[in-house]
C-alpha cells in the first residue's frame, strides 16, 4: 500500500525538487547562501524534493484508508 502512494506521488518530489531548485538557485546567484543544506542549491533542492515526496505518500496512505 505504501509503495503504491510511493509511485503515485512521485510528481510531488519531482516539482518541489524543479521549484527548489530554480528558486534557490536564483537566490544563491544573487550572494544569499543562508538557509543551504551545506551551502549548496543542489543538496537543498535533492533534500527538499525527497522530504515532499515522503509526506505526500504518508498524507496519500492516511487519505485513502
Amino acid at each position: 500500500m505504501f509503495a503504491e502512494a510511493i509511485n503515485q506521488t512521485a510528481g510531488v518530489g519531482v516539482g518541489v525538487f524543479v521549484g527548489t531548485l530554480i528558486g534557490f538557485g536564483l537566490r544563491a546567484r544573487s550572494g544569499n547562501v543562508q538557509g543551504l543544506v551545506q551551502g549548496s542549491v543542489w543538496k537543498t533542492a535533492v533534500l527538499g524534493g525527497m522530504v515532499a515526496w515522503l509526506l505526500a505518500a504518508v498524507v496519500s496512505v492516511f487519505m485513502a484508508g
